[in-house]
């Protein structure tokens, strides 16, 4: 029986990647001859399993539009969260929103005959989260993530990336908070802040790819523990188009999820993203284009936070 249940532990741990040095994008990568595997077919698959689909962008047009020339024949990020773990994990850990939804790229480069998805590990998602990695709902969670992508690709085997994991040089979630004067009406605060927000976007270079009410869901399902809890999802196309070349996994941290949140009792809306450090270390990103690029966005999300937040 020991055995047994040892044994078990270990299935698990290696499933959703908590076995030392593992790394923090898994790629699943399946031969595809015959492309009857596509973007569709594997967002057909996550509905089946109870998924919610925020997104499933094509990028070729826009990497196109902008910069001419593509190395893929598909590249898409996938975006998706199933609705009642989120709710199981945020009455626990209001970070979630961090990963609601996840990210993935699902991508084929030219002339192959395979298609990829990369996604983040629970272990990864745990420490960005700030969250313990063995919490039984977060690793069933991941367990049915890869659990579904394997349905999405039969046969499907996990690369093996030449290169290993850096140190991240900065935090790897930036946050900031918003304090509201004592009385105010916090839906009149979140309508006029968040205005401003997406406002800012543009300017910056940012397109909100995606925006989720998750405390809608939350009174669906009779929790009222927040005032409210909105996440946008963020892109910057000069970013992944330019970390993309050499690293198309890079599409498990794109877009990026920007969560605001007021808890009920609260004057503070609390806000949070994953840093670019994330993508640097995780990738172990060296080259001069795709640090530059990412480094210039982290700024610039840093700019308009700290502008919108500001004391007045």
């Amino acid at each position: 029986m020991k055995h047994f249940a040892k044994g078990l532990i270990l299935s698990l741990l290696v499933s959703t990647g908590l076995m030392a040095g593992a790394h923090n994008v898994t790629i699943l990568t399946a031969s595809n001859a015959d492309g009857k595997i596509t973007p569709k077919t594997i967002e057909a698959t996550f509905e089946k399993a109870g998924f919610f689909i925020n997104d499933n962008r094509n990028m070729l047009p826009p990497f196109i539009k902008n910069f001419k020339t593509v190395d893929f024949d598909v590249y898409n990020l996938f975006t998706i969260f199933k609705k009642d773990a989120v709710l199981t994990l945020a009455k626990k850990y209001p970070t979630i929103g961090l990963f609601s939804p996840m990210s993935m790229s699902i991508y084929t480069r030219k002339g192959t005959k395979t298609i990829s998805v990369a996604s983040l590990s629970v272990p990864a998602m745990a420490k960005i989260m700030g969250i313990p990695a063995d919490d039984a709902d977060l690793v069933a969670y991941g367990k049915l993530v890869q659990e579904t992508l394997q349905k999405a690709l039969p046969n499907a085997k996990k690369e093996t990336v030449s290169y290993e994991m850096s140190k991240p040089a900065g935090d790897l979630v930036y946050h900031a908070a918003l304090k509201m004067e004592k009385g105010a009406d916090w839906e009149d605060v979140k309508d006029d802040f968040e205005m401003a927000f997406e406002g800012e976007l543009p300017g910056h270079d940012f397109i909100m790819a995606g925006f989720n009410d998750l405390n809608y869901d939350f009174e669906e399902a009779n929790y009222e523990g927040y005032n409210f809890y909105d996440v946008y999802s963020i892109c910057n196309i000069s970013v992944i188009y330019t970390v993309s070349k050499l690293h198309p996994e890079a599409g498990a941290f794109a877009p990026c999820s920007l969560y605001m949140y007021n808890k009920k009792d609260t004057n503070t809306i609390e806000m949070a993203f994953p840093t670019v450090y994330n993508w640097i270390s995780s990738l172990a990103i060296e080259d001069k284009a795709s640090k530059d690029v990412l480094i210039t966005a982290q700024k610039k999300m840093e700019e308009i936070l700290k502008k919108l937040t500001v004391a007045k």
